[in-house]
């Protein structure tokens, strides 16, 4: 076993080094990273490496490796369809470095089978769950100082892949560290932008800050239940409150943007946190990017207005209740809905509304009738989704899988985002494709007030809006 261990390297690696298409890029801050880092920053020196934000090269990255020789390096992966960067990100470090160690984690290898990974010659070892506690043991097993991790480690051992099971779900959330910001240039992130984004920050500096994990639902298309859990776990109210006044007090943060799975799982708890915001006059602007909306009502919009929210993106999903409830599983009264749209437009506070169609058993008719609420309910802006098997993890895929409707060809790692990839007797992938691009251009931008107003929800001009219209368009059926 190596042992003297002094520098860890942590990266995300760049989505360009594979098919990268260009309005796919996750803007995010190097939360996760930051979070390895403090959990181990007391014993090694870390680094902090971030291929996608700073648009590295394969040969920036190699030079970089060269210059810092790492003894270990910890690749995350946050998406499948760019899980081959993670793999390239192994494969130049062993060129590079053939003592060093390769740690590959995150969504990609809880949501694929870690031994088709660890199969990878260039990867040594592949961390399966949180990775919080599990990384910071097997950094001092490679170390020499401690055994490897009793869960949550996929390896080779004698030429064979061993499989040692998912990692526990952390359960006391306040005993992790707040991310090691230090370890980066926190404000390359906090002021700028990688894409135009209608969730965007209304603020900056920005930060985003995720209060709990997991959620109780069974939406058949979602991973999250393979993720996080469906059963939430939260951070103590003075954990939060006091991740966000250091976010403040140390980058002077004015915007945030909240990463649960479910901010209002736990309505009681949500609305202490509004209003402690409220009492110690935070005076922050922040958004949520994904709401239940059967959490809310009056009393948590009010409160959301009054602690700064200027943004909530709800999941309806469907126009059709029998679709909500036979086939995506999700506790959502449509009456309900618009009732609580009525009430989060006489707050002002802009409104996002996501749908998902295109499931097996769902007829074109219902198709239809979801596209038909979505317009008719008249908010802000409306996403539309195909119903696209994320992972072999989720119900979706089996009953794809079982009914024989995934298209050939089909894989993970691919760019699920922006295609059909279920074909059934009511409807082809190119139907919804077509229909989904379209019907989102009618929907949205139907009059030049609405354009007007998306245009400065996304902090862009009219003539960029019309052209990210046109390539949405062109995408969908060249």
């Amino acid at each position: 076993m190596t042992s003297n261990v002094e520098k860890v390297m942590l990266m995300y690696p760049n989505s360009k080094w594979t098919e990268w298409i260009g309005r796919t890029v996750w803007d995010i801050h190097p939360y996760n990273l930051g979070l390895l880092t403090a959990m181990i920053k007391d014993k090694y020196d870390v680094s902090i490496v971030d291929a996608t934000r700073d648009d590295l090269t394969k040969e920036q990255f190699s030079e970089i490796l060269e210059k810092e020789r790492p003894d270990i390096l910890g690749i995350s992966v946050l998406t499948n369809e760019y899980a081959k960067a993670g793999h390239i990100a192994s494969q130049i470090a062993k060129k590079v470095l053939p003592e060093i160690k390769t740690v590959i984690g995150g969504v990609y290898t809880m949501t694929s089978s870690p031994e088709d990974i660890a199969n990878d010659s260039s990867i040594d070892y592949v961390v399966v769950g949180e990775g919080e506690y599990v990384f910071r043991e097997l950094c001092n097993h490679i170390n020499g100082k401690g055994d490897l991790p009793k869960k949550g480690i996929v390896h080779k051992e004698n030429g064979k892949v061993v499989n040692t099971g998912r990692a526990d779900f952390i359960q006391n959330l306040d005993e992790l560290p707040y991310p090691a910001y230090s370890k980066v240039d926190f404000m390359k992130y906090a002021t700028k932008l990688q894409r135009e984004d209608i969730t965007r920050p209304r603020d900056i500096p920005y930060a985003r800050i995720q209060t709990s994990r997991g959620c109780p639902y069974n939406c058949c298309f979602c991973e999250v239940g393979s993720i996080s859990g469906k059963k939430p776990r939260y951070r103590g109210l003075e954990n939060i409150l006091g991740e966000i006044e250091w976010l403040m007090k140390d980058y002077g943060v004015k915007s945030l943007i909240f990463d649960d799975d479910n901010l209002l799982t736990n309505e009681e708890r949500a609305k202490d946190l509004f209003k402690s915001m409220i009492e110690r006059k935070y005076n922050l602007s922040w958004v949520i990017p994904a709401l239940a909306v059967n959490r809310l009502d009056e009393e948590m919009i009010s409160l959301m207005k009054k602690s700064g929210c200027e943004l909530i993106n709800i999941a309806i999903e469907s126009g059709v209740e029998r679709v909500l409830k036979d086939i995506i599983h999700k506790p959502v009264k449509l009456d309900y809905a618009k009732q609580m749209v009525g009430k989060i437009k006489q707050y002002d506070i802009d409104l996002i509304a996501n749908f998902v169609f295109g499931f097996p058993g769902e007829t074109w008719d219902e198709i239809r009738q979801t596209i038909k609420f979505a317009e008719d309910i008249d908010i802000d802006y409306v996403k539309l989704f195909i119903a696209t098997p994320l992972s072999a993890n989720t119900e979706l895929y089996r009953a794809a899988k079982q009914g024989n409707y995934l298209v050939d060809g089909f894989h993970f790692n691919q760019h699920l985002w922006t295609d059909g990839w279920i074909r059934t007797e009511e409807f082809r992938p190119q139907d919804l494709k077509i229909l989904r691009a379209y019907e989102w251009d009618r929907i949205n931008f139907s009059n030049p007030e609405k354009r007007k107003k998306i245009a400065k929800m996304m902090d862009v001009s009219e003539e960029r809006l019309n052209e990210i219209r046109k390539e949405t368009l062109k995408r969908a059926n060249p």
